[in-house]
């Protein structure tokens, strides 16, 4: 979704001015603070942001706004209570996936299970899909971007208007290797009955709706699959993006039937104030969500029972923090875990065999795999040198991804029963996207390396999540670039001594991990005699 972490934003007040507050959270759960520290919340009462006091662990108002100083023996940085966040955070995320038929199981409000990795709910992954996008004015907000600007965003060929990239159509079809043709219908603006601050605690999507219909809108041209479900609704509204209540930019499921159609998912986000504003990120990063049921790749900080966040893939991923790259108009490529959950990847890649093998920037049709003797957890190698769509990433050079379908990245405790879905293997060894130190920093990727860059001992390893061997070693990493070729060794032994023991396996002998060490340390004695010789010479 779309996660702030203690970014400055301006938000509008019924009867007061503009006030900056630093913002956490997400569109399930969120905090304010003003920018000295202080908890504060919206009065609606006063009709302003108040100073914030702890009552039985969740917030209320002081009643003092912050045009005055803090009241007495009130603190900075509080936080409400595990239980109050927890409950708060299900009843948001509730909304967030339709209910469960009742002859399947129960549903998991986790993003692991029986949905083999994705959400629970209707996929439209592949074939031509048409969107029905709305775009909102509010009483008191217009915006100066026409139907015609957002068009062109959503639909448009060779599409690089305010820096974007390229369009969401073209973002979709390059992500899908041309499976997924996915473009949107543009009407409105469509205005609202009520200001601004009205909508920010009422949902403005049934007016939205309705308003759009009686202006011609035929639900039918939406209905993909023909069974009178409107594919995909997403509802643009006048002004800078606010990041609170029913306006934070969202994707849910809402039911809504009209004559012989229903509604399923919507998406809501910010038009902007005027053409400069538009990018494609967060519209693409929603739709994800939307069409192809992919979870968020980070830890929301709730239900995993620390309570704290961790940053997931970081800026690696479109559906983690990648659709901020470069405010938008860059968004970080889908990780090729997520394109293969969604079968866009015809072209496998199985890295069962020792050899020489290359990944090829750009190729989204294809991944890299190397598959452990557990069915959902495995190994995905990926180009992702800063180019196009990765130039806005921290690092460039070889992704090393751990995935597993039964785990979460809410979990990034990193044990055998709470580990990530998707965890990117930071070169450096560091975790900082596991311990929430940053999205992402430049020596997070595997850059040109003769020796092994990754194995059962190296930091990180390439064990599987309860500590035995998978047998995937990498060594011989060329430069970042358009082609990126490495090395894939066997069980631990690096591509030197396989070189100098053929015949291992015909000859029987076993691939304990003692022997492994010995062959290893073998390995080590050798590099180190050569590196004598060298300074000799």
């Amino acid at each position: 979704m779309s996660a702030i972490t203690g970014e400055i934003l301006t938000f509008s007040q019924e009867k007061g001015p503009d006030v900056k507050l630093r913002v956490f959270g997400d569109e399930f759960y969120s905090r304010y603070e003003n920018l000295d520290g202080y908890t504060v919340v919206y009065d609606v009462d006063l009709g302003r942001f108040c100073y914030a006091y702890l009552f039985k662990g969740e917030f209320v108002s002081s009643g003092v706004d912050l045009s005055h100083a803090p009241p007495e023996k009130i603190w900075r940085h509080l936080k409400e209570s595990e239980q109050v966040r927890n409950a708060k955070f299900e009843t948001r995320y509730a909304k967030m996936n339709p209910p469960v038929p009742p002859y399947q199981p129960i549903a998991t409000i986790r993003t692991y299970g029986p949905n083999k990795g994705l959400l629970e709910g209707r996929r439209l992954s592949e074939g031509n899909i048409k969107g029905l996008t709305i775009l909102v004015q509010f009483k008191d907000v217009k915006s100066t971007v026409t139907r015609e600007d957002v068009d062109n965003m959503l639909n448009g060929e060779n599409y690089t208007e305010n820096g974007n990239f390229c369009s969401a159509q073209e973002y979709f079809r390059l992500m899908s290797g041309g499976k997924l043709n996915y473009t949107n219908e543009v009407v409105g603006p469509v205005t609202l009955s009520k200001n601004r601050r009205y909508y920010m605690n009422h949902l403005l999507v049934e007016e939205a709706l309705d308003l759009a219909i009686a202006s011609g809108v035929d639900l039918k041209k939406f209905d993909s699959q023909d069974e009178g479900i409107v594919d995909a609704i997403n509802i643009l509204y006048a002004g800078q993006t606010q990041y609170i209540g029913e306006l934070w930019p969202h994707n849910y499921f809402l039911e809504l039937r009209r004559d012989s159609m229903k509604t399923h998912f919507y998406m809501l986000s910010s038009l902007g104030r005027s053409k400069e504003d538009l990018s494609i990120g967060t519209f693409c990063h929603e739709n994800g969500h939307m069409l192809c049921r992919w979870p968020d790749l980070y830890d929301y900080g709730t239900r995993d029972g620390d309570f704290e966040k961790s940053s997931g893939l970081g800026y690696y991923c479109l559906m983690s923090a990648g659709n901020h790259n470069d405010r938008g108009r860059t968004p970080s490529p889908v990780c090729a875990y997520l394109r293969y959950l969604v079968d866009w990847c015809d072209n496998v890649v199985c890295l069962d065999k020792p050899g020489e093998y290359q990944a090829v920037h750009g190729e989204y049709n294809k991944v890299l795999i190397f598959e452990s003797r557990k069915p959902n957890e495995y190994f995905l190698i990926e180009n992702r040198s800063q180019l196009d769509l990765d130039k806005d990433i921290p690092s460039s050079g070889l992704a090393i991804y751990h995935c597993d379908i039964l785990g979460s990245n809410e979990w990034q405790g990193g044990t055998p029963t709470n580990h990530y879905q998707c965890g990117l293997l930071q070169a450096d060894g560091h975790l900082d996207l596991e311990t929430n130190r940053n999205m992402g920093d430049e020596m997070d990727l595997f850059k040109e390396t003769a020796a092994t860059a990754i194995s059962h001992s190296t930091m990180p390893s390439s064990n599987l999540w309860d500590g035995s061997e998978s047998g995937l070693t990498i060594s011989n990493i060329s430069t970042p670039g358009h082609i990126v070729t490495f090395q894939v060794g066997t069980y631990g032994v690096s591509p030197a001594i396989q070189a100098v023991t053929p015949g291992i396996e015909e000859k029987g002998i076993p691939k304990h991990a003692e022997l492994i060490k010995i062959i290893e340390d073998a390995q080590v004695k050798i590099d180190e005699g050569l590196e004598k010789l060298r300074a000799i010479a």
